[in-house]
């Protein structure tokens, strides 16, 4: 089966399921966007991190879900979705996770073409079962998300991924650094986050994120904001504790928005792969990125990043704990990272 020729008008995208992921996939939102003007386009996100997209002039609707849990309470969640799908009328789904379940529910939801990868024995539920990549651990996952589109005449663009922060929220960031004695015109912020969602592996040591904050903080002019969700607070915590005054920290006090306005006022970011990061640099932020067990070829910082990756033997491993002796991140030293972050405040 293939995709009908004629332009739709109705779009269902269903955005990937992690921060980070979802993020480089935004330049799949504008190109259809720039490529079918007149139809309405509506991002399918999980409700966690749907509200990323809020302002995004390319979506004409947020359609945010929870995922389907359990057997019987999953079951009737489920029922529930297709429901909506149904309800919908889409005449295109653009499917951005490789998930069984996202193409079942596209086909019980009666969207007319399903385009997606063929991946987990979906293909059957496709319209269109796109191969993957040759150069798939090759390339950049922004590449692999918008190659999708060429069935539907999209030519691979430069595209690169964009958020969008309302005046408002900017200016409510400014006001709570305010009220903590922090002013970006005459501070000089950087941003750090400590922590990352898949696990210990992709973090660098928290005793090294303290021994980089001395030293930055030695300069008068600069404080440091820590980032970080809720399951990472007590790691921040307990890196701000060995900190001296200059440091605020906001590990599990923001919404992603907040988050990301409060990123904004930030001169350079230091962070682990991790889903702030893609927020950084969609966000146009100035970025150290730390790399130990995954690829910074297929899920580095598309743009402003600078990249420490000590490349040893066994990396990426993209194991989630280090089974050996974690050479890949303690071959990062500290003196390293204060230079990577000082000249991208050059």
């Amino acid at each position: 089966m293939q995709i009908d020729p004629y332009p739709p008008k109705n779009i269902l995208v269903r955005m990937p399921n992690w921060l980070g992921d979802l993020v480089m996939a935004t330049p799949v939102l504008k190109d259809l966007k720039a490529k079918f003007p007149e139809a309405k386009i509506t991002a399918m996100c999980q409700s966690k991190i749907a509200p990323l997209l809020k302002e995004d002039p390319n979506v004409d609707e947020l359609y945010s879900f929870n995922r389907p849990s359990g057997w019987v309470r999953g079951a009737h969640e489920s029922t529930e979705l297709i429901s909506t799908i149904r309800h919908g009328s889409y005449d295109l789904g653009v499917l951005l996770t490789n998930s069984f379940s996202s193409a079942w529910w596209f086909w019980r939801g009666h969207v007319k073409n399903r385009l997606g990868y063929a991946d987990h024995l979906r293909s059957c539920f496709l319209t269109e079962a796109v191969p993957f990549p040759a150069n798939l651990k090759k390339q950049h996952l922004v590449i692999t998300y918008k190659m999708l589109l060429e069935k539907l005449g999209i030519p691979l663009s430069n595209t690169a991924p964009e958020l969008y922060i309302s005046p408002a929220e900017i200016a409510a960031a400014k006001e709570r650094l305010s009220r903590d004695g922090v002013d970006p015109t005459t501070h000089t912020l950087i941003g750090i986050n400590p922590g990352a969602a898949y696990g210990s592996a992709k973090c660098w040591l928290p005793e090294r994120f303290v021994e980089v904050s001395k030293i930055l903080l030695k300069d008068p002019k600069v404080r440091i904001l820590y980032f970080g969700d809720y399951a990472g607070a007590p790691l921040v915590q307990s890196i701000c504790e060995k900190l001296p005054e200059g440091v605020l920290n906001f590990a599990g006090k923001t919404s992603l928005r907040e988050l990301a306005a409060l990123m904004m006022q930030c001169k350079v970011f230091l962070t682990n792969d991790s889903g702030p990061m893609h927020v950084a640099s969609a966000l146009d932020i100035p970025l150290v990125a730390l790399f130990g067990s995954t690829s910074d070829v297929r899920t580095g910082p598309y743009k402003n990043g600078l990249v420490i990756h000590k490349h040893v033997a066994c990396s990426p491993c993209y194991e989630r704990v280090c089974p050996i002796d974690f050479r890949c991140m303690t071959r990062i030293d500290s003196e390293e990272v204060v230079s990577a972050v000082q000249r991208q405040l050059r």
